[in-house]
């Protein structure tokens, strides 16, 4: 669903630019209370995974292909303000190093794919799982449920852009129609990758899911014939060597996926594509600004084997995310700690014990 210049006219660009900008603000204030010491070094893994991910095209209809969106995973593996970081970071990786999105419609996919994507699929996330038992199961089916309504909900905000800035007069009903059509069935495939993710990461740490926090239900405990929950037992402190190990394997198998798999993934057009040819809303779309890129359409610029070609620059792909996003969340996770002044505090307590 990334989309090119020209399909959206300047002013509706310009002011899904002032959208996305508000946005990004606030999840870096947001992202701040969602980082801790255990999840922070992850975030920068989920966006590297995500644009691996967003590699695989898979076939969903004849001669349309989709990709995961990856809001509603990010939502829930780190939180929903870190969430769109991720994405956003990685719509910035694709769309100036590899000419996939439209730099001027760089506003509209972020409010698109990281911004409605993230924000409904948590809702939806957070509201399953209070009326649902706080098991393993129940978290995995409503990240199912969550990020397959995600998608249409994207493709239905695209419409909706489309009808106050598209360039082509093209009936708005049929846009509708055709987009939602398409990405309820791109919806099933996120769905299945959201839950598959989500529940394997579930498996070997729970703790570092942030939509399973509380998972593990209270011990009780039978005093005088009622039940009472039991003293909370202190959490067992986990060596930073596990959260490494966690980080190797989310990073090899990014690399894998960019690397190798993607050479297998559908050629075939993804929704967006497909519908804007067979309805022509892509009469007006311009060339990408970074379309001689030397790694552009996520292939590296003079070699010419295409498997070894997409896959180098898959490769390059993941390091570059996994670097940015790293680097943002670090830069975050830093301001979370220094934002507690250590004077203020012992300030704070003196007068408190003096009182």
């Amino acid at each position: 669903m990334h989309v090119p210049d020209g399909f959206i006219n300047a002013p509706v660009s310009a002011a899904t630019g002032v959208i996305a900008a508000a946005a990004v603000a606030v999840s870096l204030r947001g992202a701040r209370r969602e980082l801790d010491e255990r999840t922070a070094p992850l975030a920068g893994l989920v966006a590297a995974f995500i644009f691996a991910v967003q590699m695989l095209n898979f076939p969903v209809a004849a001669g349309t292909s989709g990709h995961l969106l990856g809001g509603a995973l990010a939502a829930i593996l780190v939180g929903p303000y870190t969430g769109v970081l991720c994405v956003s970071v990685v719509l910035l990786m694709q769309g100036v190093l590899f000419a996939d999105g439209g730099l001027t419609a760089l506003g509209v996919n972020i409010t698109d794919m990281a911004i409605v994507t993230t924000v409904v699929a948590y809702l939806i996330f957070r509201g399953l799982v209070k009326v649902l038992p706080r098991t393993r199961r129940s978290i995995t089916a409503s990240a199912f449920v969550a990020a397959l309504i995600s998608v249409p909900a994207a493709a239905v905000a695209f419409t909706f852009l489309y009808a106050l800035g598209g360039t082509t007069d093209v009936s708005i009903g049929k846009v509708a129609t055709a987009m939602v059509g398409v990405h309820v069935l791109i919806g099933i495939g996120e769905a299945a990758i959201t839950a598959l993710t989500v529940g394997a990461v579930i498996a070997v740490r729970p703790d570092l899911v942030h939509g399973a926090r509380g998972l593990t239900q209270k011990l009780k405990l039978r005093v005088g014939g009622e039940l009472v929950d039991a003293p909370a037992a202190e959490e067992p402190v986990l060596a930073a060597r596990s959260h490494r190990k966690v980080w190797i394997a989310g990073l090899v198998t990014s690399l894998v996926l960019a690397g190798f798999v993607s050479f297998y993934a559908s050629a075939n057009p993804d929704g967006l594509e497909k519908v804007a040819a067979d309805k022509g809303i892509d009469k007006k779309a311009e060339e990408h600004a970074t379309s001689d890129s030397p790694l552009a359409d996520y292939g590296v610029k003079d070699i010419t084997d295409s498997r070894l070609s997409g896959g180098l620059a898959g490769v390059i792909g993941v390091g570059v995310t996994v670097v940015a996003g790293s680097a943002v969340f670090w830069v975050l996770r830093r301001r979370r700690t220094t934002d507690v002044d250590p004077a203020s505090t012992a300030s704070a307590t003196s007068m408190s014990e003096n009182a």
